[in-house]
């Protein structure tokens, strides 16, 4: 059981616990080593950060760019999918437990919500830090803190390198203790946390060398007890806790793209493609190295007391003293015959490229460089990504935007942008996602219901009643994502509909009176009889 000091957890319990994680995640070292070396070498910090090597050559493993190239196209398509850039990927929904006769005035309101969240997202740097965390999404586990900004940037939204963070699950999988290494100049500590609190021993040290790194561990650690976070600066070298708060939300989102039972961290499409990749650099390594043998070529020198292979210098090739080259003499200097044929690696090279292209669904059903293409198409890119993403597309869902919604809505509630009284828990308020990838498989939904009530009025009278329309227009619109401002609400739609009722018995009404007006004035008019004469 972990020792509390008052409401929280001792400085000393805060690093054991940090450093099991570590351990733990010290495990998956070699494995995201690869996938970073032969696919995304310029965020690749195991083996460098430590060592504080700035500036160094990252990709000294890569001989084809078929993985970078690849997985670039994987997050790119994820983000145009799932988190459009400068478009709303998302809906603000009543959940089960708002009462049906509030719903429509609650969705009122969370459309307006809605509206001033991507209005803030589109005023920070949302769009740029989604597209790193979903480049780390490829190998497996990315991580991205969330924090209150300035009046200019309302939100900022940090992508940190997974390298950097280890963290720990709860109840039910759900990450709830991550731990995060931070390195900052000593003169920048009290800029990024306005509240810390340091002694005077420590505070000394920052004051005589504002510019020595520190090395810094951050914690946000779930209370069971209180239903919230704990949050934690403490500085390593002494040990010195210099900030602590209270959080009601987690400022992390922690997203694996898939999980193997009983691992913490994700792997992702590029584990499954690593064999793949290797195989591809390796075979490109040799045939890089039998075409320098083609043109340079190795040879064999005679050495007769004529030839001096030591001060012989054929460059960019080599030369290989022997006794003789064949006969009783043989020649001075002889070309070595090259063994094997490397065309068929070309055969080898397309294959592997394909595969790793298909893992990371980096693939166009037709070409991309065809003519424009049509709605219908579009749908079709995206059923296919969502089908191809499987499981991965709800993990997407759940660990990544709703979460991240939670905090943006909770952020912006702290900074009085909106008043949120509600909880983003699916029962009081859902998040439905809207962007393409989930609008794709909205219309499979939209076209079963449409082709029932297509074939359903063709079975009579009872059949043309089978649909509730009035909350059919209201099922589609919601869909769709249309906002409830542009839309009727089913009292207004009501009235408007008694409205062009009594509008069509009143025009029935004149229609009636005037075609009886006008037959009165077309029917005979009655001749009286002539008087009899007199005397007749």
């Amino acid at each position: 059981m972990a020792k509390y000091k008052g409401d929280r957890l001792k400085v000393d319990d805060i690093i054991k616990r940090a450093e099991n994680a570590q351990r733990k995640k010290d495990l998956f070292e070699d494995l995201y080593t690869d996938a970073y070396d032969f696919a995304l070498p310029q965020r690749q910090l195991y083996g460098y950060y430590d060592g504080r090597s700035v500036g160094q050559k990252k990709m000294t493993r890569v001989f084809d760019s078929t993985a970078i190239n690849s997985t670039q196209r994987f997050a790119n398509r994820l983000q145009s999918g799932i988190f459009p850039p400068q478009r709303k990927w998302c809906r603000l929904e009543p959940g089960p437990e708002v009462p049906s006769e509030r719903r429509q005035e609650l969705q009122a309101v969370l459309d307006i919500y809605a509206d001033k969240m991507f209005a803030v997202l589109k005023q920070s740097n949302f769009d740029i830090a989604i597209g790193e965390f979903l480049l780390d999404m490829a190998v497996g586990t990315a991580c991205m803190i969330v924090q209150p900004g300035d009046d200019v940037q309302p939100i900022n939204f940090i992508p940190v390198p997974q390298f950097l963070v280890s963290f720990e699950e709860g109840a039910n999988g759900q990450v709830d203790k991550i731990y995060r290494k931070i390195r900052l100049k000593a003169e920048a500590v009290g800029q990024q946390w306005r509240d810390a609190e340091f002694s005077q021993i420590l505070r000394q040290r920052f004051e005589q060398k504002p510019t020595d790194d520190v090395d810094l561990l951050e914690a946000v650690i779930y209370d069971d007890k209180r239903g919230d976070y704990c949050y934690h600066v403490i500085e390593t070298q002494s040990k010195e806790e210099i900030v602590y708060r209270r959080m009601m939300s987690s400022p992390w989102v922690i997203s694996r793209y898939m999980k193997v039972a009983g691992e913490t961290y994700g792997r992702g499409p590029l584990l499954t493609a690593l064999p793949d990749i290797k195989t591809l650099n390796k075979t490109l390594e040799l045939l890089l190295k039998n075409a320098s043998l083609a043109v340079a070529g190795v040879y064999t020198a005679a050495d007769d007391g004529v030839l001096n292979p030591q001060t012989v210098r054929i460059t960019p090739g080599s030369i290989i003293p022997v006794a003789r080259n064949g006969g009783p003499q043989g020649e001075s200097l002889r070309p070595l015959p090259r063994a094997g044929d490397f065309n068929v690696s070309q055969i080898i090279i397309n294959d592997l490229r394909q595969n790793i292209k298909r893992v990371l669904l980096d693939e166009s059903l037709p070409p991309d460089n065809m003519s424009a293409r049509s709605a219908t198409e579009v749908t079709e890119r995206m059923k296919e990504l969502a089908q191809n993403l499987g499981s991965a597309f709800g993990r997407l869902i759940n660990e990544t935007m709703i979460p991240l919604v939670g905090r943006i809505l909770s952020v912006m509630d702290e900074r009085g942008l909106i008043d949120m009284p509600l909880r983003v828990d699916g029962l009081e308020v859902k998040i439905a996602p809207v962007a393409p990838l989930a609008q794709a498989q909205n219309m499979e939904e939209l076209n079963a219901i449409m082709q029932f009530q297509q074939l359903t009025q063709g079975l009579g009278p009872a059949g043309a009643i089978a649909v509730k329309t009035n909350e059919l227009i209201d099922y589609i619109g919601d869909k769709l994502g249309v906002p409830s401002s542009v839309r009727t609400s089913a009292p207004e739609r009501a009235y408007m509909l008694e409205q062009q009722m009594n509008e069509e018995r009143m025009r029935q009404a004149a229609q009636l009176q005037m075609a009886q007006a006008g037959a009165m004035q077309e029917a005979p008019v009655p001749q009286e009889a002539p008087l009899p004469l007199e005397g007749a």
